[in-house]
C-alpha cells in the first residue's frame, strides 16, 4: 500500500510537469516555478483588489459630486403653476424695477418702464433697475393684494410718478391687464418728460424662431406658444404727447436693456429742438438676429396720463382704460383697505390714519415685492473641483430689497411668511412650495436664489456660487408650523392647502434631517455653523450662513464651536416638525424626542450658560485681545493693508463677552421654560440701557461688548454690532407675549417689558435702524422683514 502511494506521487507529478521536462528542466526546479506562479496569482489578485477599489472609488467620488444637483426623488411641492393658477398668473412680478410686469410663465414676455428727464439724462441717469444710488427720496407700493391690482407713488423731484395696474383674468392665455402711469411735476408747472415702455423677450429662455414681438405705430405686437397673439396699446389718457419714436431691436438680455437703449439713440432735428430719438438697430441685420426688445419713447408735457392696455386674442369684453380703468381702480383700492382693516383691526385698536396708511404701505410691499425667477444656480460641494449648475428651476418668492437685494434669501422668506400668510395663506403655501421644490437629494437648499440674468448681474462674484456645506436658519419651516397651528381649518380634511402640505412634508423632513446631520456639533447636542474662515483680515469671521453675518463669534473658527442660535433653531425646527405631523396624523415620536432632548435647560445649561455673566453664549476658541492694524504687505507694490492682529492667545471658553441677539435666543424661540431661573435672569436685564435696550428697541450687541459698532474689517462696517433689527425684535415681542400668557413666575415682567418694548420699536422701510437716534441704515427700502412691525401693530404673532 505504502508502495503504491509512493509510486503514484510521482507519476501524478510527470504529467502535470511533462512540459517543464521535455524544455530540460529537471523535477526539482519545479518548486521555485510553482513558488513563482503562486506570487503571480497573489500578485494579480491584489492588482485586481487596487483596481476594483479604484473603480470603486472613483464610482462611488462621481456619485458623491452629482448629489449636489440632484433633485429630491419626490413628488413636486408645487402641483399647478403658469396658467394653472390664473388669479396669480400676471403681476408685477420684477421686484427689481421700479415698474415691470410679467407672468409666472418662465418663457413669459416681460414690460417694463424707464424714464429720464431732457437735459439731465447724462448727470441723473436713465432711471430703469431700483438704484440705491438713484437716490430717490422714496419709491413703494401703498396698496397691493398680491391678486388683482397694484398702486404705487414714486417720487424723483421734481416729478412724481403713481404707476398701478388691474388685471382683468379670462380666456385660454392668462387674461388681460391695464396699467396707468401718472406723471405730475410737484411745481404742478408743465415740464418735457421723457418716459420709455418696453416689450421684451428674455433672450435666456431660448425663445426660438416661433416666438416674436415687434413695434406697430402706439403698440407693441407679438405672439409666444403659450400667450398667442397679443398686442399692448399704448392710449394717452391724459395731458399732452409732443413726440413718439420707436424700433425694433435684438437685446443680448434683460440685464442690458437700459444700455441697448442708449446704443438705439440718435439725434434729430426737430420744431421745438434737437431730439434724441429711437433710430433702428444695425445688429439685428448685421448678426442676424431676432427683434426680442421693442421700446416705445414719447416725449410728454407733465401732467401726463398713460394708459397701457394688454390684449390677448381671446379677449372676452372691452379691456379697461380711460374713466372705466379709474372707476375700476377705486373700487379695488375701496375694497383693500376694507380688508385690510378686517384683516388687522389697527382702527379698532386706536391707530391714527397715518399709521395705518404706513401700515398698508409695508404690506403692500411685501406682497408688491414678491417676484417670479427662473434660472440655474451655481453650487458647489467639497467633492466638485468647479462650482457646477443647479438644476433649471422656478422660484416664486419675496424678496427683502428692491433695490439692494431683488432676489430670493431662504431665511429672510421665513420672516416673510408670518405676514404674507395673515394677508393669503394661498400665496404663502406656493411660495414656500417653491422653495421647497429647490431642496437636493441631500436635503439641501441653497440660501440665496440668482436665478436669471437680471439677478446674476447684481450680485458680486463671491456670493453667486453656494455651498452644500451651508445652512441658513429654517425659518420657513417654523412659520410654516405657525400657519398649521394658527389656521388649522385650512389644513382639515381634503383641503387643497392640505394636500399641498402633504406633498411638502417629505420634503421639510430631509431638510429638517439635514440640519440634525450636517450642522451637528462635537459634544452631544451641540450644533456649529459651518462656513466660517478665518482670512487673517477680519476682525472677527464673519458667520454669513447664521443670518447673523458679522455678530461676534469666538474669535479663531474651530471645529470646537458650539453655537447656542442654532441649537435652539433646532429646538424650533423639532418642535415645527411635531406640529406639522401632527396635523398630517403622522408619527410625532422622533420629532418629539428631539424637541424634548434640546429642551432639557440642564443640558442647555452645561454647553452654554455662563454663570459669572448670567447670560447663555457661544463656546470656542476665543480672545477678546483682537484689533485691526495697518501693516506693510508681503506683496510688492501693495503697500499698506489693514490686517487683523491677536494681542493675547485665544483658549477654548464661552464667548460671554459678546453679549447680545445670540444671548437671547433660548428665551426668543422659547426654549426656556415659563419657570426657569435662566428666563428671569434675562427678563431682568432686558431693558438694561447700558446693555440691549434702547428707545428704538433691542440692540444687536450690547454697547459693554468689546466688538460694539467696530469695523470687521477696514472695508466693512459694522452690520450686526449694535443697530436695531426688526425681525429679532418681533421674535423677542412674540417670546415676551408667550410668557406673559402662560403661568409662570415671570408672567408680570414679561407683559410689561412687551408692551415696553412694542412701544419703543419705530422706523419704516430701512434695513436696521440706530441704537442711538433711531435713524434708518443700512439697504432701502428695505420692505421685507422690517413690514413685520405690522404684525406688532396688531399685536400679532
Amino acid at each position: 500500500m505504502r508502495k503504491m502511494v509512493k509510486h503514484r506521487k510521482p507519476s501524478s507529478l510527470s504529467k502535470h510537469s511533462s512540459n517543464i521536462e521535455t524544455s530540460g528542466s529537471s523535477t526539482s526546479e519545479s518548486q521555485p516555478r510553482t513558488r513563482s506562479y503562486k506570487y503571480v496569482s497573489v500578485w494579480k489578485t491584489t492588482l485586481g483588489v487596487i483596481c476594483l477599489s479604484v473603480a470603486v472609488y472613483i464610482g462611488t467620488l462621481g456619485y458623491l459630486e452629482t448629489r449636489v444637483n440632484t433633485p429630491f426623488d419626490g413628488e413636486k411641492a408645487v402641483k399647478e403653476s403658469g396658467l394653472d393658477v390664473p388669479d396669480r398668473f400676471w403681476g408685477s412680478y420684477r421686484p427689481g424695477v421700479y415698474f415691470g410686469l410679467k407672468s409666472r410663465e418662465p418663457k413669459s414676455p416681460v414690460f417694463g418702464m424707464m424714464w429720464y428727464e431732457l437735459g439731465t439724462a447724462v448727470q441723473k441717469g436713465i432711471r430703469h433697475w431700483c438704484e440705491q444710488n438713484d437716490n430717490l427720496p422714496s419709491y413703494g407700493w401703498i396698496r397691493h393684494d398680491g391678486f388683482t391690482f397694484g398702486e404705487q407713488i414714486i417720487s424723483d423731484p421734481p416729478h412724481n410718478i403713481v404707476t398701478s395696474f388691474v388685471k382683468t383674468p379670462g380666456g385660454e392665455h392668462g387674461g388681460h391687464w391695464t396699467a396707468r402711469i401718472n406723471i405730475t411735476s410737484v411745481n404742478k408747472s408743465n415740464e418735457a418728460f421723457m418716459l420709455i415702455w418696453y416689450g421684451a423677450l428674455d433672450e435666456s429662455q431660448g425663445f426660438g424662431p416661433q416666438s416674436r414681438m415687434w413695434g406697430e405705430k402706439g403698440a407693441i405686437v407679438g405672439y409666444t406658444p403659450s400667450f398667442g397673439n397679443f398686442r399692448v396699446h399704448l392710449i394717452p389718457h391724459q395731458g399732452k404727447l409732443i413726440h413718439t419714436s420707436f424700433t425694433d431691436a435684438y437685446s443680448p438680455g434683460l440685464h442690458l436693456l437700459k444700455e441697448k437703449y442708449y446704443s438705439l439713440l440718435k439725434v434729430e432735428k426737430h420744431p421745438f429742438g434737437r431730439l434724441a430719438v429711437l433710430g433702428p438697430d444695425n445688429e439685428l441685420n448685421s448678426k442676424n438676429k431676432d427683434v426680442n426688445f421693442v421700446p416705445v419713447q414719447m416725449l410728454v408735457e407733465t401732467p401726463f396720463v398713460l394708459d397701457i392696455v394688454y390684449t390677448t386674442e381671446d379677449l372676452s369684453g372691452p379691456p379697461l382704460k380711460g374713466e372705466e380703468y379709474t372707476k375700476v381702480l377705486e373700487q379695488k383700492k375701496t375694497a383693500f383697505d376694507a380688508r385690510f382693516e378686517e384683516e388687522f383691526k389697527l382702527k379698532d385698536k386706536g391707530y391714527s390714519e397715518a399709521d395705518i396708511a404706513i401700515a398698508k404701505a409695508a404690506m403692500s410691499n411685501m406682497v408688491g415685492g414678491i417676484g417670479y425667477f427662473d434660472g440655474t444656480s451655481r453650487v458647489q460641494s467639497q467633492y466638485t473641483r468647479e462650482p457646477v449648475p443647479y438644476w433649471k428651476a422656478a422660484l416664486y418668492t419675496g424678496v427683502p430689497s428692491r433695490s439692494f437685494f431683488p432676489r430670493g434669501f431662504l431665511w429672510d422668506e421665513g420672516f416673510h411668511g408670518l405676514l404674507v400668510g395673515r394677508w393669503s395663506p394661498d400665496i404663502q403655501m406656493d411660495i414656500a412650495a417653491h422653495w421647497l421644490d429647490l431642496i437636493n437629494v441631500e436635503g439641501w437648499i441653497p440660501r440665496e436664489q440668482i436665478l436669471g440674468p437680471e439677478s446674476l448681474a447684481r450680485v458680486p462674484k463671491e456670493f453667486v456660487v453656494q455651498s452644500n456645506a451651508a445652512a441658513n436658519p429654517p425659518m420657513l419651516l417654523i412659520q410654516i408650523a405657525n400657519m398649521v397651528q394658527r389656521r388649522p381649518n385650512l389644513f382639515q380634511h381634503d383641503s387643497k392647502l392640505r394636500r399641498m402640505l402633504e406633498r411638502m412634508f417629505p420634503r421639510l423632513q430631509a431638510w429638517y434631517n439635514w440640519f440634525l446631520n450636517s450642522q451637528k456639533g462635537i459634544e452631544p447636542t451641540s450644533y456649529r455653523w459651518r462656513g466660517r474662515e478665518d482670512d487673517g483680515i477680519q476682525l472677527n469671521p464673519k458667520t454669513l450662513t447664521s443670518g447673523l453675518d458679522d455678530y461676534p463669534r469666538a474669535s479663531h473658527p474651530s471645529e470646537i464651536e458650539r453655537h447656542v442660535d442654532l441649537r435652539c433653531w433646532m429646538f424650533a425646527a423639532a418642535d415645527a416638525m411635531t406640529v406639522i405631523a401632527f396635523a398630517l396624523q403622522r408619527d410625532t415620536s422622533k420629532f418629539e424626542a428631539i424637541r424634548e432632548q434640546l429642551g432639557d435647560e440642564k443640558l442647555l445649561n452645561k454647553l452654554h450658560w455662563a454663570s459669572h455673566s448670567n447670560s447663555y453664549a457661544d463656546y470656542g476658541l476665543h480672545t477678546d485681545g483682537v484689533k485691526l492694524v495697518r501693516q506693510a504687505s508681503k506683496s510688492p507694490g501693495e503697500g499698506l493693508k489693514v490686517v487683523r492682529s491677536v494681542t493675547s492667545p485665544p483658549q477654548p471658553r464661552l464667548v460671554a463677552s459678546a453679549f447680545g441677539y445670540i444671548s437671547l435666543f433660548p428665551m426668543l424661540l422659547k426654549v426656556l421654560s415659563p419657570k426657569s431661573d435662566n428666563l428671569g435672569k434675562i427678563l431682568a436685564v432686558l431693558d438694561k440701557p447700558s446693555l440691549l435696550w434702547s428707545p428704538y428697541g433691542l440692540r444687536s450687541l450690547s454697547k459693554s461688548a468689546p466688538l460694539y459698532m467696530k469695523r470687521n474689517t477696514e472695508h466693512d462696517p459694522p452690520y450686526w454690532r449694535g443697530q436695531v433689527w426688526i425681525n429679532i425684535n418681533y421674535l423677542a415681542l412674540s417670546a415676551l407675549k408667550h410668557y406673559a400668557s402662560v403661568e409662570g413666575p415671570h408672567a408680570s415682567r414679561a407683559e410689561e417689558l412687551h408692551t415696553k418694548l412694542k412701544t419703543n420699536v419705530t422706523g419704516y422701510f430701512w434695513e436696521q435702524y440706530s441704537d442711538q437716534d433711531g435713524r434708518g441704515s443700512g439697504c432701502k427700502p428695505f420692505t421685507g422683514w422690517t413690514a413685520l412691525f405690522v404684525l406688532m401693530m396688531a399685536d400679532e404673532y
